[in-house]
């Protein structure tokens, strides 16, 4: 199982993420790699398809399903829906749901 995780400095998102998927990650273990990628520029945000800070991809695909369908790459913040509302991380279900369907 590949995972990365992509962002830009100064991501407050990033920051808060970066330790609680590492947790995850030792929990589960079976991780070959983490890989953390800064987007620096425009041109790196449409070369890799980023979304915005922070975003999650296990083995290639991002953990939101719908980003499939997006488009809108760019040097941003991403804001992910959660059932308590919006917030600048993805929430653990998706992360937790991302990984089981790698190792599954």
């Amino acid at each position: 199982m590949k995972v990365e995780l992509l962002y830009f400095d100064g991501c407050p998102g990033y920051e808060e993420l970066r330790p609680h998927l590492e947790h995850l990650l030792d929990e589960r273990g079976g991780v070959e790699q983490l890989t953390v990628v800064p987007i620096n520029s425009p041109e790196e945000a449409a070369a890799y398809r980023f979304l915005g800070s922070p975003s999650v991809r296990v083995d290639g695909r991002d953990v939101e399903p719908a980003a499939v369908t997006r488009s809108d790459y760019g040097i941003k913040c991403r804001i992910y829906q959660t059932a308590d509302g919006l917030a600048r991380t993805p929430p653990s279900e998706l992360l937790v749901a991302a990984l089981d369907h790698s190792t599954g």
